[in-house]
């Protein structure tokens, strides 16, 4: 990777821990980072809370919604998070985004990201859509410009798993 114009989405199914990893890494490459559930549209944000899983006319505008947000950063690097679950959202991220796209991918067990889940306070995503995410999730292991990063470790681990493979290429000397 060159130094400038890269964009980092860090993805992953519900409760794998994309907003904590994804501030942490902004924060070690000194880029913005973007909560991209922020970015649902409200329908989309009540129909999870409501339990039901979203299709994939529910997510085209919203991964539209962070391909522009991505390509209208100025700086010269960008963390996103977005669960970026199916190959057609990832590859859709990185034709609109003006800008190569990297992925880091957290993956974890079915019990570990329950347990996160579960674990969490006022969020609208609930336990009872994992299933359906990782039923909808297919792996982007071995697609291009993909790290995958195990999340059964500290934040602290995760965070530097995460952005090893990015220090010596992104951050300047």
């Amino acid at each position: 990777m060159s130094e400038a114009g890269h964009a980092i989405v860090v993805m992953g199914v519900s409760g794998c821990g994309k907003t904590s990893v994804g501030a942490g890494l902004a924060a070690r490459l000194k880029a913005p980072f973007v909560e991209g559930d922020e970015l649902h549209p409200e329908a989309n944000v009540a129909k999870m809370a409501a339990g039901l899983p979203l299709t994939d006319h529910d997510r085209r505008p919203w991964l539209q919604t962070i391909a522009a947000r991505i390509a209208a950063e100025p700086a010269p690097v960008i963390v996103v998070s977005c669960s970026a679950l199916r190959r057609a959202y990832r590859d859709l991220l990185r034709t609109e985004s003006a800008r190569p796209v990297a992925f880091v991918y957290l993956h974890g067990s079915e019990a570990l990201l329950a347990s996160r889940m579960n674990a969490r306070r006022d969020h609208f995503m609930p336990s009872a859509l994992l299933a359906s995410q990782l039923a909808t999730l297919e792996s982007p292991q071995g697609e291009p410009g993909v790290v995958t990063v195990d999340v059964g470790g500290t934040i602290a681990e995760i965070i530097a798993a995460a952005a090893a493979p990015f220090v010596s290429t992104i951050l300047p000397d």
